[in-house]
């Protein structure tokens, strides 16, 4: 059974055929799934969503790229859903350098907060990361998330960075991209790594791993992350999957 720890199934790509996606998830063998939520429309929804499926849980955080649109009503408001039964986790929060919407002191600010109210709800957080690892890296140190814990999402770094994240009680996450014929580095960071910090994730509707690159992701396409470090760790699909839903499961503190 797979915990994709990552889906927007709350994006607009899935308003026509959401109930076909959840259930071609499901016959592919995951069982369990976090809708992320980062700016208040994709919080309602992934609440919603959460509350309508028992094996769906919701995250609620603030994206960096709109980090200038926070405003302290949105944080108290993601405080207040952090009692939430099915909230398991705060973000996705980070720093994102490749688009310029907002500038980089108001995305580390609102990093910061995020990550202080996440030691104050006690829940672990998903890190977004674009183009910004020295600072995600220091933020994470100074901010101690070792207290909370969380994930790196779609981590595409080195195993130095990796190795630093996993000293902070970080686990690291792999998508699509680790599939990809010309993926070098993230295929080496993920054999190297240790299978009790290990997670996958879809991403989905975005970075839809071989062989339906270009097209559409959704959940079930976790099966195709999970074959494929499992055949880089030497070990059986049957393993990875219960190795990684278990690694979830214990940091979201879903006890089932």
């Amino acid at each position: 059974m797979l915990f994709d720890t990552h889906v927007h199934l709350n994006a607009e790509q899935y308003e026509d055929d959401l109930q076909e996606v959840i259930n071609r998830a499901l016959e592919k063998g995951v069982q369990n799934m976090v809708v992320v939520g980062f700016d208040e429309p994709t919080i309602k929804k992934a609440i919603q969503i959460a509350e309508t499926y028992d094996f769906i849980y919701a995250s609620v955080g603030w994206h960096p790229v709109d980090a200038v649109d926070m405003t302290d009503e949105h944080l108290a408001w993601i405080e207040e859903l952090a009692q939430h039964p099915k909230v398991v986790a705060l973000g996705e929060m980070g720093l994102d350098y490749h688009w310029d919407k907002s500038p980089k002191e108001v995305q580390k600010d609102v990093f910061r907060r995020q990550i202080r109210l996440a030691r104050k709800v006690n829940l672990p957080i998903i890190i977004h990361n674009r183009d910004a690892t020295e600072d995600v890296v220091t933020i994470l140190k100074e901010e101690h998330v070792e207290e909370v814990g969380g994930i790196m999402h779609c981590f595409t770094g080195s195993i130095e960075v990796a190795k630093q994240c996993m000293d902070m009680n970080m686990y690291i996450s792999f998508g699509g991209p680790v599939t990809f014929k010309n993926a070098k580095k993230p295929k080496e960071v993920a054999t190297e790594l240790p299978l009790d910090k290990l997670l996958i994730e879809t991403d989905c509707p975005y970075l839809t791993p071989h062989p339906f690159r270009g097209k559409r992701n959704e959940p079930g396409y976790v099966s195709y992350v999970a074959e494929q470090i499992a055949e880089l760790k030497g070990i059986t699909y049957e393993e990875l999957a219960a190795i990684t839903t278990a690694n979830a499961k214990k940091l979201f503190g879903i006890n089932d």
